[in-house]
């Protein structure tokens, strides 16, 4: 069984993704936890949910769009880091950056308290409707971003792994994943999952073509699918189902030409002085624009080009300086001739980082940025935009800034400053997507550029293609900024009655009196140091939430704002800068400094491990320092531990004994020393700071509204690096799916690409029946498709003398046999020659216990014959078909599964040789040549999947899994069977037939009969 629901991302013009695939058993499998610019909590409540019954989690690619929710879902949905989730190792590190820098450039991802649950805790108070409070849930801290990224497991390309299912999942059965390369992305990924009858292979965003960084799907086979055969690789051909995105680009560029247009784009805007933003997300496809701007300006400065010797080039982002380090140690996943750069750099001398832009553009490596400028501060921002405002003579610049929504992150910031001159441009790179409600900012203006409405400037480039840049004439466009500010008043006791209410409500359901919420206003700190425990553990006891839903009704007309007096000792280790409390007049546990009783965790091993505290020393400064910053907090708030005057001054930056500030230094500025080295050489803009101070603590979301005159050029230049119509259309014919289920794509054009698809599969077919069996599926969000392919299967049971006949065969730890016999309606016996199968049958009914009772295996001939007739006939393999029709006067039937018994002495011998022998299993060449070697002989690879034996027998296996010998120049396949043999001397005969023998071994050849 196996049945798909999307649940974000189908018929929608929206790019988030999340999908649903539950496979027989009731295992439950999420792909993506994809989120959209509005970052809308409503949207995840069909996921939230389906948590307590998902059986693991797979992510595709380090994109918002998969993977934007991820963090959200581990903080504030306790039993999501329960789940095992699988990913590449680039999705792992480009999405932890992604979503730091996610949370540190807007406020809106945190997500505000639904209405409903502060109408709640409000109830008390004579307050105002809670829905015009959008009170601010606390973010994910940096640390705990990178703890959560932690849990996934890494896997690598074309790897098998059989995972471990969630604490609450049953058994997965032998269910298997595998990761091919989709292109797009860096480490995205084609999921391959095999269960039982089902291999569904899921490809949402892929891009079959190459391109500068990244190599293209792994459809056609060859390294990382940069280049291969003509047939798609066996894992990934003839699945049950193919899950695949139907969102294609209007108009597929080739490679060269793409890159062209956008080089001639930015040259057209520089020359005149202006400046050129390039709006682009902060893990995945920045890495292709900044390679392609990088090596454009290498090539144009070795030419003399003055135009591009006065340009900067700006790369801006949060953290963008980690995302260009995780790059630099991520080239095995990319292209071949990315490898090949950088092997050709490495074998040469290596320049050093901080010249002002001095050597050779050949002598740097792919990613040692000469001319492109690292920005992670919203100052930097502002100072060269000021630069451009005030500066005498035209100078142009260049800035790749995220986030391509234009929502959030300093693209939005440019963007609202060079709006009023016409002399700029903006270039966008994809097709932003559409979500209810308000269009993006990208939205609108690729929506102006669409409809070319104030007049349209025609370039051309040196090649003589001509591209379009259009005017926005002076529209208006309204520029939202959303901002923290600190909860006062009123707000502030919703905000604790509600934060009392959910910890009252963990406290009830768990043993321990740990708590995984953050302190209320008058408790500001990070993060408990008890969370990571109590996270893990607040969601055992979840079913005595009904049992304590009374007990909270009551407490929540109570008063439960916690002061300083109502925390007790407790507030020693609850409110930061707290070291002291009076015990005098103290009784019970007043007077005892309190602890957390951690409760050991185990697992089906032994002690659970954390895998954060055994990180490398490179993983660890990847990760910001976060177990270096959680010792510092622990010194800083000094629990546990005699307070000195010179501690207090060390923790905060004083001179002490007792400080380590040369290890929290360069964990916190290895961004900024790793930005410094890219580019120009550090100048001022490396000492600039922001002196707006984040607000931290509770905190509610204030949106103002700003409308801005755009006059700038828009351009379009397809970055986007999807698949194109051309692609589909040449290989899913190849691929041969028996479902095909379209998602992540808009109605018009999904509807559209189903039917060309539904074509295209049948002009494949020759006969009206396999028409029949081909599927395709276009779901809605929410609904659900059966795509299984074992619809037509059935349970029935084997007779003992039938079972008693059965001859296994073992291959690669699967049994494996063929049966031919009668299928007898449930709970019948047919006498067959006086003595046979029915005699047998009633001999062993004692000695049967799977059966539902005695009475249903003794029934008289009789009634037999006048309750059902059975017709039986043989089909051309060899088995047989039953028919019933069934009479039983309106009577229902039983409740007995059918039964296979043996074939009657009449129909065994027809039907024997009608059967035909198979060969079941897959060779490997490397056991074959093992196995060779052992027997004595000479075996070695020459060429591509051909193996030479004794230099006079050569075994060849191709692609699609057919074995050939060839001895002294006469081939002979295996396929046809057993028999034959090859012309040559005796010697080579010889080695034929062992070398035969040895691959027979290998195989179960299964008779028919």
């Amino acid at each position: 069984m196996f049945s798909f629901s999307p649940l974000q991302g189908a018929l929608s013009e929206s790019t988030a993704s999340q999908s649903l695939l539950e496979l027989d058993g009731g295992v439950k499998v999420l792909v993506d936890v994809g989120w959209d610019e509005t970052f809308d909590v409503e949207k995840l409540r069909e996921l939230e949910k389906q948590i307590p019954t998902l059986s693991l989690i797979l992510l595709t690619h380090a994109t918002v769009n998969h993977l934007g929710a991820y963090a959200h879902c581990c903080k504030h949905f306790p039993v999501f880091t329960r789940i095992p989730v699988y990913a590449t190792r680039p999705v792992i590190d480009l999405g932890r950056t992604l979503t730091q820098d996610l949370y540190a450039s807007t406020p809106v991802a945190a997500t505000t308290i639904p209405p409903t649950s502060l109408a709640e805790v409000s109830y008390s108070y004579a307050q105002t409707s809670s829905a015009d409070h959008s009170l601010l849930l606390q973010p994910p801290t940096p640390e705990e971003i990178a703890r959560y990224f932690s849990l996934i497991q890494p896997l690598k390309y074309s790897q098998s792994h059989q995972p471990l299912p969630s604490p609450f999942s049953p058994p997965l059965n032998g269910l298997t994943i595998t990761a091919y390369n989709s292109g797009h992305t860096l480490g995205g990924t084609i999921w391959h999952i095999q269960h039982g009858l089902e291999s569904i292979v899921y490809a949402v965003d892929w891009n079959q073509a190459r391109e500068n960084v990244f190599a293209g799907a792994a459809w056609l086979g060859g390294g990382h699918g940069g280049a291969g055969g003509a047939e798609v690789i066996e894992q990934l051909r003839k699945p049950t189902a193919l899950v695949c995105s139907s969102r294609t680009p209007e108009t597929a560029l080739p490679r060269a030409r793409r890159d062209e247009q956008l080089v001639e784009s930015i040259k057209l805007c520089i020359a005149r002085g202006g400046t050129v933003l390039i709006p682009v997300d902060s893990s995945a496809r920045v890495l292709e624009l900044s390679y392609l701007l990088e090596h454009a300006w290498r090539a144009e400065v070795s030419k003399d080009n003055d135009v591009f010797k006065s340009t900067k080039v700006y790369l801006a982002g949060r953290s963008i300086g980690s995302t260009m380090r995780n790059a630099r140690s991520m080239l095995e996943w990319m292209d071949d001739s990315i490898v090949r750069e950088f092997e050709a750099v490495a074998g040469g001398t290596r320049p050093g980082h901080g010249g002002g832009g001095g050597g050779k553009g050949k002598d740097a490596g792919p990613f040692d940025f000469k001319y492109l400028r690292l920005l992670e501060r919203k100052a930097q921002i502002e100072r060269i935009l000021q630069q451009a405002a005030d500066g005498s003579e035209p100078k142009g610049r260049v800035i790749i800034a995220t986030d391509s929504s234009l929502e959030w992150g300093f693209s939005k910031e440019v963007l609202r400053v060079i709006a009023g001159d016409a002399r700029n441009l903006v270039v966008l790179t994809d097709k932003p997507s559409l979500c209810l409600g308000k269009p993006s900012i990208a939205r609108t203006l690729w929506e102006w550029w669409k409809e070319r409405k104030d007049g349209v400037a025609v370039e051309q480039t040196s090649n003589g293609d001509t591209f379009e840049q259009v005017y926005a004439g002076g529209r208006e466009l309204e520029v939202a900024d959303a901002t923290r500010q600190a909860l006062e008043g009123s707000e502030l006791d919703i905000y604790q009655q509600w934060l009392a209410t959910q910890r009252q409500l963990q406290a009830t359901l768990q043993s321990s009196g740990a708590t995984a919420l953050e302190s209320s206003a008058d408790v500001v700190d990070d993060a408990s140091e008890t969370s990571t425990e109590s996270e893990e553990s607040e969601t055992e006891q979840q079913g005595k939430a009904l049992n304590v839903s009374t007990t909270l009704g009551q407490a929540s007309r109570k008063k439960v704002v916690l002061k300083d007096e109502d925390l007790g000792i407790t507030i020693l280790f609850k409110k930061k800068g707290v070291y002291d409390f009076d015990v005098r007049g103290k009784k019970g546990r007043e007077r005892m400094f309190p602890t957390v009783m951690r409760r050991k965790r185990n697992d089906e091993f032994g002690d659970l491990i954390r895998p954060e505290e055994y990180l490398r020393a490179e993983e660890r400064e990847d990760a910001d320092g976060p177990d270096e910053s959680q010792y510092g907090n622990r010194q800083e708030q000094g629990f546990g531990k005699k307070r000195r005057f010179d501690d207090v001054g060390a923790a905060k930056g004083g001179s002490g004994p007792h400080k380590r500030p040369q290890v929290k230094r360069a964990l916190s500025d290895e961004p900024e020393a790793a930005a410094s080295t890219d580019g120009q050489a550090g100048d001022e803009l490396d000492e600039l700071e922001d002196e707006d101070e984040a607000v931290v603590g509770p905190a509610k979301l204030v949106v103002r509204s700003q409308t801005v005159s755009v006059k700038l050029r828009i351009a379009f230049v397809d970055f986007s690096g999807l698949h194109d119509k051309r692609s589909l259309s040449m290989l899913i014919p190849l691929i041969q799916p028996r479902k095909l289920i379209l998602v992540a794509g808009a109605e018009e054009e999904t509807l559209a690409l189903a039917a060309d698809c539904k074509k295209l599969l049948s002009a494949q077919l020759s006969s009206e029946s396999s028409q029949s069996a081909i599927d395709v599926f276009t779901p809605a969000m929410g609904a659900t498709v059966d795509a299984s392919v074992d619809t037509n299967a059935w349970v029935v049971k084997l007779a003992d003398p039938f079972v008693k006949r059965l001859k296994w065969q073992n291959v690669r730890g699967l049994g494996i046999v063929t049966v031919t016999g009668l299928l007898l309606p449930g709970g019948e016996i047919v006498i067959q020659g006086g003595g046979g199968a029915a005699a047998e049958l009633n001999k062993n009914d004692d000695d049967n216990d799977d059966d539902d009772s005695a009475s249903n295996k003794r029934q008289k001939l009789e009634d037999t014959v006048m309750t059902n007739t059975t017709t039986t006939t043989t089909e051309p393999d060899g088995t047989l078909a039953t028919v019933n029709n069934n009479n039983n006067n309106g009577k229902p039937a039983a409740a007995a599964l059918p039964t296979l018994d043996v074939l009657p002495p009449a129909l065994a011998s027809a039907v024997r040789s009608a059967a035909q022998p198979l060969h079941v299993g897959d060779l490997r060449l490397a056991d074959l040549r093992r196995a060779m070697l052992g027997a004595g002989h000479k075996a070695e690879f020459r060429g591509e999947g051909t193996l030479l034996i004794d230099g006079s027998v050569a075994v060849r296996k191709t692609a699609t899994g057919r074995i050939e010998i060839e001895s002294v120049g006469l081939p002979l396949s295996l396929e046809g069977g057993g028999g034959g043999g090859g012309r040559g001397m005796m010697g080579g005969m010889g080695t034929f037939y062992e070398v035969r023998r040895r691959i027979y071994e290998g195989l179960a050849v299964v008779a028919g009969a």
